[in-house]
């Protein structure tokens, strides 16, 4: 027969045992819930790196462009830069137009060497800032990226009447989950153009907090993986295995995904610099891409 004070120092070691695993139960949902709001508050800062300060124009590099303020939909004033092809250099008979939608850092003035190499095989080039980015007004989030990038398209559309299959679709880094976006909201576009591309916020989340539910915390998703399968238009995916930003495999994920007709072309370098390390072949790809999309 157990004796009254075994039985309450059993008791003790039980109570003990419970109140410190529910001390620790606290503990750790104090933890994650001051992660989750940490992560909520950065989310924004994590995503979004703009630079307010414009550096140059396209008149540094001898190019003439139009300097444009555009009015999106909830009536943010974003800039925007045209830049007219030189007819000689154009791939088609008559130049089709590149949408450029830029990466998540910096803001127009810093795509300036690689606008001239979209202007070399004869592009018209239409490059924006989004929301809080350069001199646009605003701050940014994932459908107000989507609509900055629609006042673009609609501008291309209905003011300068360039036909929906003139208009190529380009998206860097992040961005390409807005240029993704604009071929779904689009289909008759040209031909979509991915630069190192990643499948969705979520998954990129995941590779930095693997401890945390991702998945339930962020807001912007930026799901390109999801969309890509119903998107019928010719797809050119460039990406760099060396890249250190963005994996590798993400932009072949999104490429085996792709219904097609599609075109995968490896890069050198890495994240920022690939399309300058990759030298001549870099133009020369995107060039012979679109003779054979727009022929």
């Amino acid at each position: 027969m157990v004796s009254d004070k075994s039985f309450s120092v059993k008791l003790l070691i039980g109570h003990y045992i419970g109140g410190e695993s529910l001390f620790k139960l606290i503990i750790l949902i104090v933890l994650m819930g001051l992660a989750w709001v940490g992560l909520c508050s950065m989310e924004r800062r994590i995503l979004y790196f703009p630079d307010r300060q414009m550096f140059a124009t396209p008149a540094a590099y001898g190019l003439t462009f139009d300097d444009l303020d555009l009015r999106t939909s909830d009536g943010i004033k974003i800039k925007a830069w045209f830049i007219p092809a030189v007819a000689p250099h154009s791939p088609v008979p008559a130049s089709p137009t590149l949408l450029f939608c830029h990466g998540n850092a910096g803001n127009l003035s810093h795509r300036l060497d690689k606008l001239q190499k979209f202007h070399r095989i004869g592009l018209n080039v239409l490059l924006f800032d989004y929301r809080g980015f350069g001199q646009s007004e605003g701050s940014p989030s994932e459908a107000g990226t989507y609509a900055d990038a629609e006042a673009a398209y609609q501008y291309l559309i209905q003011v300068k009447t360039i036909p929906p299959h003139r208009i190529i679709l380009y998206g860097e880094s992040l961005r390409c989950a807005v240029a993704t976006e604009m071929a779904r909201r689009h289909p008759d576009a040209a031909a979509l153009i991915l630069e190192s591309p990643f499948t969705s916020t979520v998954a990129m989340g995941k590779r930095i907090f693997p401890w945390l539910p991702v998945r339930w915390i962020v807001r912007y998703h930026y799901d390109s993986l999801a969309k890509i399968p119903r998107i019928k238009m010719p797809l050119l995916i460039m990406h760099s295995p060396q890249d250190e930003i963005v994996p590798f495999e993400m932009g072949r994920q999104l490429y085996a995904a792709a219904p097609g007709p599609k075109k995968f072309f490896e890069l050198t370098g890495g994240h920022n610099d690939g399309y300058e390390l990759t030298g001549d072949r870099y133009g020369q790809v995107i060039n012979e891409f679109l003779k054979s999309v727009l022929r």
